[in-house]
């Protein structure tokens, strides 16, 4: 199973929405324990009446996944598939407190309309007119993976020739306090850039939306293809990663997700000086931080770097020579209990 990659966008603390600010300078957060998108203007992207009504994630769901079909010359995909670890949780905050604070009597339907995890995925459907397949998956670290797959999937059964697929994560101030309670986060603020050097537990939280446009055809505009998607659950040893990752198209670049943790990062620094030695090998969660579906922002990095042959400064982690660039490996874990591996490679 393979998908062309015809267009991309996304939304994330770095000006990663701008084509031409790629990376070019990347955005630098000293002193911060977590990192929020960098959001685009969204006069002349989204009608003004209907932005009122929307919540941040939409409306950087919406202004991602439109910014995606636009660079694809697509006007309605067959199908639209997201994935989410925590859903819409501003909006499902909201409703809770509006519970509360109202004795559950002359609740504001909105919160809880906009509350679900698919309301991104619909809402896009609406404003397009696309009455095709649709659904979103809510796996935590599998969430963009499960998306990719099913995508993946209907392109091979041919049940849909163009598919949006995509990831969506927002950080708000409540989800942040519970999640750093739970020990996820550094306890001390560090530089997001630096982000590898710091050997202490926890990492940097995180956010961002990532929006692919597949196709089961090679076109003009494809930029690159995704010829692979594995998942690993709560792996007993490292033997069963190992395996997650061999006998794949033979990588010549991996973007792995180090994300500052000094645990989660040795199996990193094992593959490294294993099956890794002599690939060179990129990070990139010191630009968006660490969430359950950071790897469609490593996705659309990866279709990047294919497209132009040009590996950002800002990602390297060592001194390798990098000649023509045709299978990059992103591989990550989140807490050591959901790893995945994508494969992106020229077409």
């Amino acid at each position: 199973m393979e998908a062309y990659i015809n267009g991309y966008s996304a939304i994330s603390p770095q000006n990663s929405f701008t084509e031409e600010m790629f990376l070019q300078e990347p955005r630098e957060y000293n002193g911060v324990r977590f990192l929020k998108c960098v959001e685009p203007q969204y006069t002349g992207l989204l009608d003004p009446m209907a932005a009122r009504r929307m919540s941040r994630i939409i409306k950087m769901g919406v202004t991602a996944a439109m910014r995606c079909l636009k660079n694809a010359g697509l006007e309605k995909p067959g199908a639209i598939i997201t994935g989410t670890g925590m859903g819409c949780v501003e909006d499902t905050g909201r409703f809770l407190s509006s519970i509360y604070e109202n004795e559950e009597k002359l609740l504001n339907p909105t919160p809880f309309i906009q509350s679900t995890h698919n309301t991104v995925a619909a809402t896009i459907a609406l404003m397009l007119k696309c009455n095709g397949y649709n659904s979103t998956y809510g796996h935590r670290g599998f969430s963009f993976e499960t998306a990719l797959l099913d995508a993946l999937m209907l392109l091979a059964e041919g049940e849909a020739d163009e598919i949006l697929a995509g990831a969506l994560d927002e950080l708000t101030p409540d989800l942040f306090t519970i999640t750093d309670r739970l020990g996820f986060w550094k306890k001390e603020p560090v530089n997001n850039l630096r982000l590898g050097e710091y050997k202490t537990h926890g990492s940097i939280a995180g956010e961002g939306v990532a929006f692919l446009a597949l196709s089961r055809n090679k076109t003009e505009k494809s930029v690159a293809a995704i010829t692979s998607v594995r998942t690993l659950f709560n792996p007993e040893g490292f033997d069963e990663v190992e395996e997650l990752l061999k006998n794949q198209a033979k990588p010549n670049l991996v973007i792995l997700g180090i994300n500052g943790d000094n645990e989660g990062d040795r199996l990193y620094q094992k593959l490294r000086s294993g099956i890794f030695s002599n690939i060179p090998a990129l990070y990139y969660k010191h630009l968006c931080g660490e969430y359950d579906t950071s790897t469609a922002f490593a996705t659309t990095l990866a279709a990047r770097i294919i497209k132009d042959q040009h590996v950002p400064e800002i990602m390297k982690t060592d001194d390798h020579h990098y000649g023509t660039i045709n299978n990059i490996l992103i591989y990550n874990h989140l807490r050591n209990r959901d790893h995945s591996s994508i494969v992106v490679s020229s077409c």
